[in-house]
């Protein structure tokens, strides 16, 4: 059965403890992306019963709900009036929630057309540092002035604060989807989705592995159906089956080993590299599984062309900020959490250590 409890008042309590005497918290929602970075140190803060949806208006396409509000449930809920988060989130073990997408901030095959985690959020409640019970943005576009802290919050991971409500844009479902499947080699499919992305075709996801382009077209039928003559290709049945794959990280490429999340510009090459691929986004978000490359030398490769590299799935896997996004971090760590409670080591190299002193270089 779902849950919809509102679980904000003990939240805020075991905040102001930990506050009192500078104790961290580990905040800790469904688990399923556990996997995404280091684990932090601290006592575990239980955000996962905190759940529900607190208003979604339909006709102006806003839904806001508790933080540990299960994805599976809110797209059930939306589904019911033919709408979706335009996101897309992962849910990886089928238990991921609404908070825990904003904090990783991952979207779905369908980013590059229907937007970013970031585009879609609208306002945030949360709990500071200092046990204070914060609200930014709103339900429209309108209420965001001046900084636009609710985005934030966005890829921050819980180091900013425990988040307790959020608002989301929704979108439509589409009338109309198809996808289509070609055989072609890696540059080959390569150069052809970047072409398709430069014409006005409904393209909303592309993938590339072993040797197998797939295209997904959306929008309303007369219009898919006419993209469709005009890519030709195989039409795959039961696609959703295989888009959700991807997005969750249950296809095979993802079964057979560590890889790499590589991010280049959608024209950029590929680099020259020992390794299986994985493409998605028209070129923009690509997978790497290598065969003997060291872990600097697929970051390096990744800079030449405009990118980076960040290895995945990879409990040792802590982000290192250069000195410029250091400093603006710092900046917002001192004003959300300035005794630096919240998820300690979770982003940075010096596990357990505030990133207020961590060494810039």
């Amino acid at each position: 059965m779902p849950r919809d409890r509102d679980d904000s008042d003990r939240l805020l309590a075991a905040v102001a403890a930990a506050a009192a005497d500078h104790r961290p918290l580990v905040i800790c929602g469904r688990g399923s992306k556990a996997f995404l970075c280091a684990a932090a140190v601290g006592d575990m803060l239980a955000v996962g019963d905190h759940s529900g949806v607190v208003d979604y208006r339909a006709d102006e396409l806003v839904v806001t709900a508790r933080a540990g509000t299960a994805l599976i449930e809110l797209r059930r809920i939306l589904a019911a009036q033919r709408q979706m988060l335009a996101f897309d989130p992962p849910t990886f073990a089928g238990d991921g929630s609404l908070g825990g997408a904003l904090a990783t901030g991952l979207s779905g095959p369908g980013r590059p057309w229907s937007g970013a985690v970031r585009d879609a959020v609208l306002g945030v409640t949360l709990i500071n540092g200092l046990a204070q019970r914060l609200k930014f943005g709103g339900q429209v576009m309108k209420n965001v002035a001046g900084y636009d802290v609710s985005r934030l919050m966005v890829g921050a991971y819980g180091t900013l604060g425990v988040l307790l409500e959020i608002s989301v844009k929704v979108m439509p479902c589409p009338q109309y989807e198809s996808t289509h499947v070609f055989s072609l080699d890696r540059d080959a499919a390569h150069e052809r989705v970047v072409a398709w992305a430069r014409s006005p075709l409904p393209l909303s996801a592309t993938c590339h592995a072993d040797a197998t382009l797939h295209v997904r077209l959306s929008g309303t039928e007369k219009g898919v159906r006419a993209a469709a003559a005009q890519l030709g290709g195989e039409e795959l049945s039961h696609a959703g089956d295989f888009w959700d794959s991807l997005r969750d990280q249950t296809h095979a490429f993802f079964r057979r080993g560590a890889c790499y999340r590589v991010a280049l510009p959608p024209a950029a090459a590929f680099p020259a590299l020992d390794g299986a691929w994985l493409t998605e986004w028209g070129g923009a978000q690509r997978w790497f599984r290598p065969n003997g490359a060291a872990r600097e030398q697929v970051e390096l490769a990744a800079r030449r062309l405009g990118g980076y590299a960040t290895q995945f799935r990879d409990p040792d896997g802590l982000q290192q900020l250069d000195k410029g996004a250091l400093k603006y971090y710092r900046r917002l760590k001192d004003a959300f959490d300035p005794h630096a409670i919240f998820n300690r080591g979770r982003l940075f190299q010096e596990i357990g250590q505030d990133p207020r002193e961590a060494a810039v270089s």
